[in-house]
């Protein structure tokens, strides 16, 4: 059952990141599930790091990946357009 949550909410962190980052258009349903969960991974690590933590909870684990998206595609944005943006 966890796996199914960690499926939808990397899935809605990933769309949500992706809006977000313009990058809506080029990413379909699969990539953006890919995106939210290791920016969900990358969020975990980095928020800490930093000295901010969300806590537990549904809602803490998608504002988490949600930002760890955004990093990702910022930093996949640097890579392929040469800009982050």
């Amino acid at each position: 059952m966890n796996f199914l949550i960690y499926l939808i909410v990397g899935g809605i962190a990933g769309w949500l990141a992706s809006i977000v980052m313009k990058r809506d258009g080029s990413q379909g349903i699969i990539l953006n599930v890919v995106v939210g969960i290791i920016g969900g991974f990358l969020g975990g690590w980095l928020l800490p790091q930093i000295g901010f933590g969300l806590g537990g909870g549904t809602l803490g684990f998608l504002v988490t990946a949600f930002i760890g998206a955004v990093v990702l595609l910022l930093i996949i944005n640097l890579f392929t357009r040469g800009k982050a943006r």
